[in-house]
């Protein structure tokens, strides 16, 4: 596996507490980064987290808080900036989805799936992004979901779909708007994962991706030498073929 060496780097990494953003955030400790466990109400795991980063010799914290509210994102970097210094690397993870019949979701969780999959990754890139300028670098990897780039959509899940084509879209407008600024965006799209609730019949290669496979991506954007990459989408999803006949 790429191997970046990230020793003084500090990385945040968005609902880590557990998932593919616990296993995202210990990957980045594996190659030397300080990270903050981000968590919103799972507190125990978030430590269990941390505490996990710490044996691999780095340093390690746990912040809470809500990804959509502005206060609270300002709140939850400035206690990474107080205890472990300027975010180098940013990973916007958090990604609610709601897995029924468009129809049957209510107004509110519709808004809950649009909110912590756009807003969260608008607000945090946001926070992060003046120290990243200053510093001169700075690394934001956001999590999409494969096809959706290709307007993958279906009546159950809607909103998360249509979330994630908007995560898409923000993520190449903010690669464009950072280019003279040292800072890359990018951004990992999964179709089924290890930790996944429900598994189609015909997996791509016949399993679905695990977990090593999202932290390859991941390590090959925050490389220090991955510096002309920005705007880039890498779906990791084994070949998966939707729109095929």
């Amino acid at each position: 596996m790429i191997t970046p060496k990230l020793d003084g780097r500090v990385a945040l990494v968005t609902g880590s507490s557990k998932g593919i953003g616990r296993e995202l955030l210990l990957s980045l400790t594996d190659c030397g980064a300080d990270v903050a466990v981000h968590y919103h109400s799972s507190a125990d795991e978030a430590r269990d987290v941390a505490e996990s980063a710490q044996e691999n010799g780095v340093e390690a914290t746990t912040v809470q808080g809500n990804v959509t509210d502005p206060d609270e994102v300002d709140a939850l970097f400035s206690t990474v900036e107080s205890e472990l210094g300027s975010v180098d690397v940013l990973v916007n993870n958090v990604g609610p989805f709601a897995p029924d019949h468009w129809e049957d979701i209510s107004f509110d969780r519709w808004n809950a799936v649009l909110n912590g999959n756009i807003n969260g990754t608008y607000l945090c890139s946001k926070r992060a992004l003046p120290e990243m300028r200053e510093a001169g670098f700075g690394r934001i990897v956001n999590v999409g979901y494969a096809s959706a780039e290709k307007g993958l959509i279906n009546p159950k899940n809607a909103p998360y779909f249509i979330a994630k084509a908007g995560v898409l879209m923000f993520t190449r407008m903010l690669a464009a708007d950072t280019q003279a600024d040292g800072v890359t965006v990018n951004a990992i799209s999964p179709y089924v994962v290890e930790n996944s609730d429900v598994f189609p019949d015909d997996l791509p290669r016949g399993e679905p991706a695990k977990f090593e496979d999202m932290g390859q991506a991941l390590r090959f954007f925050v490389d220090e030498d991955s510096d002309y990459l920005s705007g880039v989408n890498v779906e990791v999803d084994g070949g998966w073929l939707p729109e095929k006949v």
